[in-house]
């Protein structure tokens, strides 16, 4: 399918999305939602697809969050069930993804990033959860997902003063794996997905959910316990890689996975 506000690309196993409205700094309207929300799930459902990254287009941003003058103006509102940039909301994608984080970060932008797995910045990356300086809140995943990726007290003081924090502080902080330059930026990404494509995909998968969904148990006796019923870890038992794995390792071979 053609897009307007984004563009995908395949190579190989790995899916690139890439926010494409650079003369407003990859603002988010309500299409460019909709069309991410339909992008994301063509990838969820291909089974030849393992791994997704998330960057924006140009040098200035990976994206400055909702386009409050799309809003302003009257343009249409509104986003899918999936929520912000189709991902958000999206609590039952078990491939992973990785945000490769060219600029600014701000309010939804930086919410996108959050909703990936991995976060891989330029170092002129600048992230931020600025919503109250125009009487907004983050209230995309940010006040959610960015405590538990940092820890309460760390978050409260970037939520609360709505500043902004380098790639290297971020690093620091803990929701940036890896800080690279610009112009390695997307290499870096890609090895990372590379790496992860290396693995066993059935067992990525489960390993996602578990680690999700285990975080919403009472108790860690309880996600332990539990984590066999996660339809991912369930499909794991159940697959050829599930087999595959041990088999290539008694070889003494590489793998060949087959995602089923």
């Amino acid at each position: 399918m053609a897009y307007e506000f984004i563009k995908v690309d395949r190579n190989g196993p790995i899916t690139t999305f890439t926010l494409n409205r650079p003369d407003v700094m990859n603002a988010m309207h309500s299409p460019a939602h909709f069309e991410m929300d339909d992008a994301v799930n063509a990838f969820a459902a291909d089974p030849d697809q393992w791994v997704g990254i998330v960057t924006g287009a140009g040098e200035r941003a990976f994206s400055a969050g909702n386009d409050l003058k799309h809003q302003a103006t009257g343009g249409k509102m509104g986003s899918p069930p999936s929520g912000f940039a189709g991902l958000t909301s999206r609590y039952d994608l078990t491939k992973p993804l990785i945000a490769a984080v060219n600029g600014v970060a701000m309010g939804g932008g930086f919410e996108i990033a959050l909703a990936c797995d991995i976060i891989i910045a330029s170092d002129k990356a600048v992230f931020a959860l600025p919503e109250p300086r125009v009487g907004l809140a983050a209230l995309a995943g940010g006040l959610h997902r960015l405590p538990r990726a940092i820890g309460v007290k760390r978050a409260m003081s970037m939520i609360l003063t709505a500043r902004r924090v380098s790639a290297a502080e971020g690093k620091e902080l803990g929701f940036v794996a890896e800080v690279t330059s610009a112009e390695d930026l997307m290499r870096v990404a890609n090895e990372w997905a590379k790496g992860i494509c290396e693995l066993g995909p059935m067992s990525i998968r489960a390993s996602k959910e578990a680690v999700y969904r285990g975080l919403d148990e009472p108790s860690l006796e309880a996600a332990i316990k539990g984590q066999n019923r996660y339809p991912a870890v369930a499909a794991l038992f159940t697959s050829e890689d599930f087999v595959e794995g041990p088999l290539a390792f008694s070889q003494k071979r590489a793998p060949a996975w087959k995602g089923r």
